[in-house]
Order: structure tokens, then C-alpha cells, then sequence
């Protein structure tokens, strides 16, 4: 089932030039779909795009069947649209509990955000365990399972990581992609940008190769790993 169908998005800062040129790309319920390409690509400015936060955009992009290209990014997790940034955005001087709190600020029954908090926290025992500390005690790879988990008190339907595994020691990389791969197995559709390339395919269905804003190749994930092109320009494998 697709979740996500975008075509002929474009995005952009203004200034004339368009960052993004008629993107378009599918992610199916259940599935990890990873887009990679050069610095300046375009990569991120897509995800931003979808989320209604690149003051240029032209395009389609439907969420399970219905039209949400002009909802505002304050409304964008209550129709099932999640977007976690490269950078850490967790509130640092609350504490874990109230960060996951916050994730459902848009929740008007609390007895349903005790019970997805409940949730999250047995997905998440590390952030159950210390849910009384602050979250800036918490390291960069637990930061980042804190806005994972965060998010996932609205329940979306879709999740955006943009460059998840970035700054991170390699066992929190693997935590992260594993993580990733638990929610696509829930259900979950998820699109990542991601500069780790071998490691983010690996743990992908599918991928987008960008170029100067636009999709140059498209395959299984597999594929991409095998294709020598893509090994040579985005893996470091000599050919």
C-alpha cells in the first residue's frame, strides 16, 4: 500500500534557482526508502518540502490517499506525517518523561497519551529506565531514540529521518537502523536521507539516487549496493 506518493515536487529558498526539480518518489507501508546523493543534492530540502518548511514548493504529495501539500508543518503530525531533522531537537532542561510529554502536545485525551507513552517507553526501555533525567544527560545515539520515540506519540503514519546515524558511535548507528527497521515491521512507512551509504541501504528496501535536485536512479536497495556506479561514487569502492 503506498503511503507516501509524491510527484513533480520542487522546493527551493528563492533567489530564482530550485533546489528540488520535479521529484518523484513512493514509500509503500512497511518499508525503509533511503534517498542519497552528493552534499547539496537536494537531499534534505526534499524532506523539508514535504513538510510545508521550504518557502519554494510546487508539486503533489499525497499521505495515504489524501491531499497534504498545503497543510501547515504545525498540523503535519495530525494527519500522520513525521519529520525528525538532522540536528537534535530534544528540550534538554526537561526530562525524558516530559520530552515524550511534548510529543503529544497536540492531545486532547490524556488517557490516550499515558497509553502511547506507555508504548514508546516498552519500545524504548533505556528512555523508561532514566525517564526522570534530564535528556541532555542523555548521549547523541539516546538523544536521537528520544525524538524516534517522541514522535511516535502521535502515531504517524509516515516518518522522515534526515540523516539519523550523523555523529553517532558505530553501535548507536546500528541501534538506529535497527530501530528504523522495528517501525517499518510496525507498519510504518519510513524515508531517510542519509549520507552512510552502504550502512543505510543495508538497512533498506529502497533507494533514490539524487543528482542536482532530481532522481537519476531508482532501484531495490540491493541493486544500489551492487551497482558499480553508485558504489564508486557514493561508497568509496574504487572501480
Amino acid at each position: 500500500m503506498t503511503m507516501l506518493k509524491v510527484r513533480g515536487l520542487k522546493g527551493g529558498y528563492g533567489g530564482g534557482r530550485l533546489i528540488v526539480d520535479g521529484v518523484d518518489l513512493d514509500v509503500e507501508a512497511g518499508e525503509i526508502v533511503t534517498i542519497i546523493g552528493q552534499n547539496g543534492a537536494g537531499k534534505s530540502t526534499i524532506l523539508k518540502s514535504l513538510f510545508n518548511m521550504a518557502p519554494v514548493r510546487e508539486g503533489e504529495v499525497l499521505l495515504d490517499g489524501q491531499d497534504i501539500f498545503q497543510v501547515s508543518p504545525f498540523r503535519m503530525l495530525t494527519v500522520g506525517l513525521a519529520y525528525i531533522p538532522q540536528h537534535h531537537s530534544v528540550f534538554p532542561k526537561l526530562t525524558i518523561a516530559e520530552n515524550l510529554r511534548m510529543g503529544g502536545y497536540l492531545l486532547k485525551d490524556q488517557k490516550l497519551l499515558q497509553e502511547r507513552t506507555d508504548r514508546v517507553e516498552e519500545m524504548f526501555p533505556i528512555l523508561k529506565e532514566r525517564r526522570g533525567e534530564f535528556a541532555a544527560s542523555l548521549s547523541g545515539g539516546e538523544q536521537r531514540m528520544l525524538e524516534i520515540a517522541r514522535t511516535l506519540i502521535m502515531d504517524p503514519k509516515v516518518v522522515m529521518l534526515d540523516e539519523p546515524s550523523i555523529g553517532l558511535a558505530p553501535k548507536m548507528v546500528d541501534l538506529v537502523f535497527s530501530t528504523a527497521r522495528r517501525l517499518a515491521e510496525a507498519g510504518k512507512a519510513i524515508l531517510m536521507v542519509e549520507q552512510n551509504v552502504k550502512r543505510a541501504l543495508e538497512a533498506s528496501d529502497r533507494g533514490y539516487v539524487l543528482e542536482l535536485g532530481q532522481v537519476r536512479i531508482k532501484d531495490s536497495a540491493s541493486a544500489l549496493i551492487a551497482d558499480e556506479r553508485v558504489s564508486r561514487l557514493y561508497m568509496g569502492v574504487r572501480g
